[in-house]
């Protein structure tokens, strides 16, 4: 399907003065941000005032999704140090609050849970203010591997469904009911933990999917819901079926709110770790 050019609101600028701090301190910390793998436009904002959110268990993933930028290629082993870096990038960037998230690594047996646990444990030690949100693969769907996450204590867990059930022959190797069951896991074993999620709209959804979509992930026992506008990375990638009014945006928010989330950032340059820290 061929689409126009991109409309005006969609036509944010980058500017790379703005990210020099920050790719300094990620050069010499040597770590990953989702921010540059996964191309997101809000990029000089977030590192411009000194915010990022933090990829770890290495750039590579092991699922083959047509919409996403993060690498697919044989995974490298585990940085046991990483954990430590992540922890005093967050206390030389005194932040109120982190977002921890990773590519999907079912090459390793707990699916890399283990790393996050032990990041949240590092970043409690260094900085033990800030409020750590960490955005997890399904691990698929295994309640004690996933345990070990939500044993950390994060303030919040987020797992992104990312579009309705009809499409999801686009995120190869995911399964929409497993991810459902993520986060009703995650909701029943951390009971302090808020839960989150994420999708893109412009990937040929309907209406209706996207109101069941919000209706399931209540029944999940989701809190928090981001939408976003989908925007492909490359022409490789899964091609944008239709750019949303930024006015329909406004009605998806309104409607989350009315089903019970406690909080909906809904907007064309909203991503699921975009104004983060504003979730209550």
């Amino acid at each position: 399907m061929k689409i126009e050019r991109k409309p005006e609101w969609l036509q944010k600028k980058i500017n790379k003065g703005d990210q020099a701090g920050m790719r300094r301190l990620l050069g010499e910390l040597r770590l990953n941000t989702v921010c540059q793998q996964a191309l997101c436009p809000n990029i000089s904002e977030c590192f411009g005032c000194g915010q990022a959110t933090f990829l770890i268990l290495g750039r590579i993933c092991t699922r083959l999704c047509s919409f996403c930028n993060v690498e697919k290629e044989i995974p490298l082993p585990l940085d046991a140090d990483e954990p430590k870096r992540v922890a005093e990038a967050v206390a030389r960037l005194n932040l109120s609050h982190v977002v921890i998230t990773s590519p999907t690594r079912d090459d390793l047996p707990d699916g890399g849970a283990g790393q996050y646990a032990a990041t949240v444990a590092a970043i409690r030690r260094a900085s033990p203010e800030t409020r750590i949100e960490l955005l997890i693969p399904d691990f698929n769907g295994e309640s004690a591997i996933i345990e070990v996450v939500t044993s950390s204590r994060p303030e919040i867990l987020g797992h992104n469904v990312e579009t309705v059930p009809r499409l999801y022959y686009i995120r190869n190797g995911s399964d929409y009911h497993r991810s459902l069951d993520v986060l009703k896991i995650c909701s029943e074993q951390g009971t302090d933990i808020r839960t989150k999620s994420g999708i893109m709209l412009g990937m040929g959804e309907k209406l209706e999917e996207v109101l069941q979509l919000f209706e399931d992930l209540r029944k999940a026992g989701c809190s928090y819901l981001s939408i976003g506008q989908y925007l492909a990375p490359s022409r490789a990638h899964y091609p944008v079926q239709e750019y949303i009014q930024p006015e329909v945006f406004d009605e998806m928010r309104e409607i989350a709110l009315k089903l019970g989330f406690s909080h909906v950032e809904s907007g064309p340059y909203v991503r699921s770790s975009y104004h983060a820290g504003e979730y209550k």
